[in-house]
């Protein structure tokens, strides 16, 4: 190990948790990710704190809960003063090199409305160094890419259909898996860094798959046997699911399984479910590969003893599970994501099992590097982890938000339920045992105890369970009255000059 210190900060789109522990972990092979586990520290209880994917990364990326940074939708803005991942490294002394996307939408009160960054919510956060463009609907190099290779299309969305005719969901992409999205992004970064070996690096390298739509290259578009593979969890039929809250109705109708393939014929049935679920794992074992691909980069170039090394998801998907589709809910499947940490000196095969948040990374970076974590940030560092020590005030449930409405045009949720842009959320509390659903609209709150059925059972009714509704209820409210903005809070101008204190003793990087 030299006196260098690089990061490279990994985020894999919509990736369940239970791909590598879990119920779909035995049906997917990612023998990448599981060596990485081998040398790695592994957080089993790791929820994003946010969906979908731009609230989810901002929440990432500057370390806030979403009812702090209030960029709770894809499109809407983030405040330009707030501090990020990229600003607090560059104050550090670190280039931050993006490989990819953090979807970020930029605060239009400082930029003119023909600024092409008020066009799309797909921007770069700023204080990153966009190495490759590469985003969903903009990804013009490797479109480029694939024009030289002879590839030609009226509409770009045309390269997502199986086949290129979509005779059948689990037809080949019509791109080879050597010219796919996650080979090129990954070919990209492979040709670029090895000119900064000299010096210390911090690059967030972040894959598009298995994030729909759902069409993979030979051989990973039918690696799986879909008959193989576990049935989703369920309560029971479609209706049924409905009718556990009023909150699903809309969930179900908003996103189906014709939405996740473009082309091809795609039903609500169980073999069109289970066909979708192998496309998804196989994508999965795309980016493995890939991924294997960085690790071996990084032990070849004489790096990985320099490098801390994350691998994680933006958040999770339902993958047909209660009947539903994508990250809009409030199960856990929407937001348990897996968490790889791979720190020199750390401790290999370690598995944590309490809970950690996705705003923990950014701080856990910070104070690797040696940087002052601001107290605007309500996540904690995970270093102590990483060698093996839980802080004693740890915390003993983790939380998560969703923002179901939009204040432009009107969801399903909205036009069914009679609510507005600010009563349309919801924010879920997760203990060692319950899992609590509150809603900003006058809607029932759900309650899961995974002693008895979990999320097959709703039991907020249920007149045994009231002293836990109350204290689970009393807890939320807790949480948030102690994590309200904290970017001045935590400050004193006093007669001797402004002081501050430091919000966690963990971030504190003098300590």
């Amino acid at each position: 190990m030299t006196d260098r210190k690089n990061v490279l900060f990994i985020i894999i789109d919509q990736l369940r948790a239970d791909c590598l522990h879990g119920a779909l972990a035995d049906h997917v092979d990612l023998p990448n990710l599981r060596a990485l586990m081998a040398d790695s520290t592994t957080f089993q209880r790791h929820f994003s704190v946010v969906n979908p994917c731009g609230p989810s990364r901002a929440s990432i990326l500057t370390g806030q809960y979403s009812m702090n940074h209030r960029s709770v939708r894809n499109g809407t803005p983030l405040r330009h003063d707030t501090p990020t991942l990229a600003s607090e490294m560059r104050k550090a002394g670190y280039l931050p090199m993006l490989f990819g996307y953090t979807d970020t939408t930029h605060d239009p009160r400082v930029h003119t409305p023909d600024d092409p960054l008020m066009q799309t919510y797909e921007s770069p956060m700023a204080g990153f160094v966009e190495q490759v463009e590469m985003r969903l609907e903009m990804s013009y190099p490797w479109r480029s890419y694939l024009m030289g290779k002879g590839h030609h299309w009226d509409n770009y969305w045309q390269l997502y259909i199986p086949g290129g005719d979509g005779s059948a969901i689990n037809a080949p992409a019509v791109y080879s898996a050597e010219d796919s999205d996650t080979a090129f992004l990954t070919d990209q970064f492979l040709d670029r860094m090895p000119a900064y070996a000299d010096q210390s690096w911090f690059a967030h390298l972040t894959y598009i798959r298995p994030h729909p739509p759902l069409v993979a290259p030979a051989p990973y578009n039918d690696m799986y046997d879909p008959a193989s593979l576990p049935s989703p969890a369920r309560v029971g039929s479609r209706d049924d699911e409905a009718a556990v809250h009023p909150f699903f109705g809309p969930a179900l109708a908003k996103e189906t399984a014709a939405n996740f393939v473009i082309g091809a014929k795609a039903d609500d049935s169980d073999e069109t479910l289970q066909a979708l679920r192998a496309v998804y794992l196989g994508l999965a074992t795309e980016v493995d590969h890939h991924i294997g691909r960085v690790v071996t980069f990084l032990k070849e170039s004489g790096q990985w003893e320099d490098t801390l090394l994350i691998v994680t998801a933006d958040h999770g998907e339902m993958l047909g599970d209660h009947h539903a589709w994508g990250k809009h809910s409030v199960y856990d499947a929407a937001y348990h994501t897996p968490l790889i940490i791979r720190a020199p000196g750390g401790i290999g095969g370690h598995v944590v099992d309490v809970p950690t948040e996705s705003i923990d990374l950014t701080p856990t970076i910070l104070n690797w590097v040696g940087q002052e974590v601001p107290n605007a940030m309500d996540g904690r560092s995970l270093l102590p982890f990483l060698s093996g020590a839980t802080p004693d005030d740890w915390r003993s449930y983790s939380y998560s938000e969703l923002d179901f409405g939009d204040p432009i045009t009107p969801t399903l949720w909205q036009k069914k339920l009679g609510l507005d842009a600010s009563t349309s959320n919801v924010a879920i509390l997760r203990d060692n045992r319950f899992t609590l659903i509150e809603f900003a609209a006058d809607l029932p709150p759900l309650l899961f105890d995974h002693d008895g059925k979990g999320e097959l059972q709703n039991v907020a009714e249920d007149t045994a369970f009231l002293a836990d509704l109350t204290r689970l209820t009393r807890q939320m409210l807790r949480h948030r009255m102690r994590n309200m903005d904290h970017t001045l809070s935590h400050d004193m101008v006093t007669n001797d000059g402004p002081k501050r204190a430091t919000r966690y003793p963990e971030n504190d990087a003098s300590a």
